[in-house]
Parts: structure tokens; sequence; C-alpha cells
């Protein structure tokens, strides 16, 4: 069952919402600069599909398995050199953009901010609380989420995640997260077995690998 909020996006309420969704497109098509990236109006380094929502963490990951993706919330801040560089080049990676918005709802929060977060729980939090509630100390960092969200729901914290990945990862190392993850892979394998066992899969096919590029 979705969040009751939903109820209230009816007749002035929901025009006034869409006028503000509206409003904050064209906001974020217009805020191009430091290397033609978008921003956020909150100053965070964006992209326009990630998700906008109400921030209801049980109905993004019920929204998520009804499109067949996975949930994964990319935690950033304002000023952050290394979240810049993941949209400078993870994001603005070909491969890597049609492999996220196929396969995963993107949530962006700001591990400073003072959005409310509501959790698996139910529980409500601003944004820096919740980052606080997590663990989450560094940016950029990518909590993903089982496909199943029987398996999240009501969890705490980190119990609830598939996999975490913390900091700057260059471009191959980065889609082979994307990999491990929808693939089901880290249920029995670790990341570095996966790794090599792709790397060494690529090359047997004579593809060329560029790991550190």
């Amino acid at each position: 069952m979705f969040h009751p909020r939903r109820r209230f996006l009816k007749t002035s309420v929901f025009f006034s919402a869409y006028m503000a969704g509206q409003l904050s497109q064209l906001s974020l098509a217009k805020a191009k600069g430091d290397d033609d990236l978008f921003k956020s109006g909150n100053g965070l380094y964006s992209q326009p599909w990630f998700e906008d929502g109400f921030l209801d963490l049980a109905e993004e990951i019920q929204l998520a398995a009804q499109d067949g993706k996975q949930l994964v919330i990319i935690y950033e801040q304002e000023g952050c050199p290394y979240c810049k560089e993941l949209h400078q080049v993870n994001l603005k990676n070909p491969a890597i953009k049609k492999f996220m918005q196929e396969n995963y709802r993107v949530i962006q929060l700001d591990i400073r901010g003072s959005r409310e977060v509501t959790d698996f729980e139910g529980k409500t939090f601003s944004e820096k609380e919740f980052s606080r509630k997590w663990q989450v100390n560094f940016t950029p960092t990518l909590s993903f989420f089982p496909a199943d969200p029987a398996l999240v729901l009501n969890k705490k914290g980190k119990e609830a995640e598939a996999f975490r990945l913390t900091g700057f990862w260059k471009v191959f190392h980065f889609e082979t997260v994307l990999r491990f993850v929808k693939s089901g892979a880290y249920k029995k394998d670790t990341l570095q077995d996966y790794l090599n066992e792709r790397i060494k899969g690529l090359k047997e096919t004579g593809k060329s690998v560029k790991i550190w590029d």
C-alpha cells in the first residue's frame, strides 16, 4: 500500500505540485555550468532521470520492483569533488547511463539536507539525520537494495542493503559494481572475484579491458 500522502495530489494541490515539478525541471535544465553538469535546487550535481518524489523509501522500493528495477540511494553533498567526478565521468558514460536507467530507480540524498525522508520502518527523519542513522559519512556513497521489497521493508540500517559503494570508482569498476548487484552475484560472490571473472571473460572474447580509465 502506498503512502497516504499520494491521496492529496488532487484538484488544486495536484495542480500546484504539477507546476512546481515543471518549474523544477525547467530550472534543472537551465542550471548548466561546471563543465555542463546539471545542478539541482539544493546545489548538488544531479541527473534529470533521478527520481524526485516524497522520499518515502518503502514506496520507492515498491515502485522500483514494479518496473523490474532495484532501488539505489546516492548520498552526496554540495562542494564534494568526488561527487562532481561521479557525474562528470561515470554518469556521463553512455553505457553506464543506459544500464542505470534500465535497471535502477535512483534517489539522491544530501547528507546535510533538511528534506523529510521516511525510512523502511515508516519513521521520518531529515536527510541529515537519516544519513547519520545509516552511518554515511563520506560522499559519494551508493546504497543498493535487493530487488525483492520483502527483504528490505522493516529492516534497520545496513541490514536492508544489498551492497554499499563508497567513494569515486573508475568507469570499469563502477560499471562492474552495477552488474554485480543487478545480477544477484553479491549474494554468493565477493566483488573482487566477480571483477576478476568479468575481466577474464572479456579478454577471452578478444575485448580490450580498460580497467583504470
